[in-house]
């Protein structure tokens, strides 16, 4: 594609970045009073049933997910037209979701910035580690890189240290505006659960908010690594890198069925969301399906995106994820190549 061709495509999405204040305001009333009222349902069930209220903690997650989506939208400014309305209803729904607004704000611009650039990894990013790098590192750092692209880990203890320390954390080079939104979240947070504790007890709050969020925060980590983790996904070094082939090429179209593309806000567009991060989620679709040059974008359903649990390491030089196992299958190779050539240039030597 030519500069002008994606200067074209990045002008193409404009008209839908516009937000507009009623849907924004439906895509609220439709989400927030739901999830508080499944949370207040799922605590009253546990009198009847645990299990009923395990259910409608399972479904308050798909709603969490959904708040999430807003909270979201307002990190990029582009859920209400208003600066300041934006930012108190990205704080509110952070601590709905346990996300501090302006720390999530800045690190998630930084990844928008970044995102698929080889030189500028690490902030707002799943760590991806290249052929070369982990061919070169040491056994401490393969392993550790082994456990953390592992599924059980990502997905399973990935939830806890999200919601539990990463988020709890400013980073240090955060300024006052960050720290104090962060401190703030997490008094509210503290206060509400030990309320929550005091009131109704640790059993019942491990059952329904435990649950809920547990669940929410590795369907979150799971949309976040499959929009990017495909075997020819997008990345470059800096001198090559381009923001839109960025968007486009390094960005999954997840194609959902209607109920969960609802529930996810329609983020599996991402694509879309890449190339212009002001369209509302509920611009995405539409913006997609009127910009024809998009429909090239890596599609993955619900199916295919289980290969990507699969991809562990990216090969720069063929422009793909690769396994695990066709990495020792190269350095097997590699090394017996090596070998064989130590060994011929010993003879010549010996001659």
């Amino acid at each position: 594609m030519s500069k002008r061709k994606m200067l074209e495509l990045h002008q193409s999405v404009k008209p839908y970045t516009k937000a507009d204040n009623k849907k924004s305001t439906i895509q609220l009333l439709n989400t927030i009073p739901p999830l508080l009222l499944i949370w207040t349902l799922s605590y009253m069930s546990l009198s009847v049933s645990p299990w009923l209220a395990l259910g409608l903690a399972v479904l308050a997650s798909g709603f969490i997910v959904r708040t999430f989506i807003i909270f979201h939208d307002c990190t990029h400014g582009s859920f209400y037209h208003n600066k300041r309305r934006n930012d108190v209803l990205g704080t509110i729904t952070g601590v709905l979701t346990s996300f501090p607004y302006e720390k999530w704000k800045r690190e998630h611009a930084i990844h928008h910035a970044s995102s698929s650039n080889l030189d500028k990894r690490g902030v707002g990013d799943i760590w991806i580690m290249t052929v070369e790098e982990f061919s070169e590192a040491s056994k401490w750092k393969r392993f550790a890189y082994r456990a953390y692209r592992n599924p059980v880990v990502m997905f399973g203890l990935g939830p806890l240290y999200l919601v539990l320390s990463s988020n709890r954390l400013n980073r240090k080079d955060a300024k006052k505006k960050e720290r104090y939104n962060t401190y703030l979240t997490n008094i509210i947070l503290i206060v509400s659960v030990i309320a929550l504790i005091y009131f109704l007890g640790l059993t019942a709050f491990l059952l329904v908010h435990g649950v809920s969020m547990y669940i929410a925060a590795g369907l979150g980590i799971w949309l976040f690594y499959i929009q990017h983790t495909f075997e020819d996904s997008y990345f470059e070094e800096e001198s090559d890198w381009n923001y839109v082939k960025a968007a486009v090429e390094g960005s999954s179209y997840y194609e959902l069925p209607r109920v969960l593309q609802w529930i996810t806000g329609n983020i599996g567009y991402h694509h879309v969301h890449h190339l212009a991060p002001r369209v509302p989620n509920y611009h995405l679709e539409e913006a997609h399906e009127q910009t024809p040059p998009l429909h090239y974008a890596t599609t993955i359903t619900l199916k295919t995106s289980l290969d990507s649990l699969r991809y562990r390491l990216y090969d720069p030089e063929n422009k793909v994820f690769i396994t695990f196992n066709e990495f020792k299958r190269r350095e097997r190779k590699d090394n017996t190549i090596a070998r064989h050539e130590k060994r011929r240039h010993a003879t010549m030597q010996s001659k």
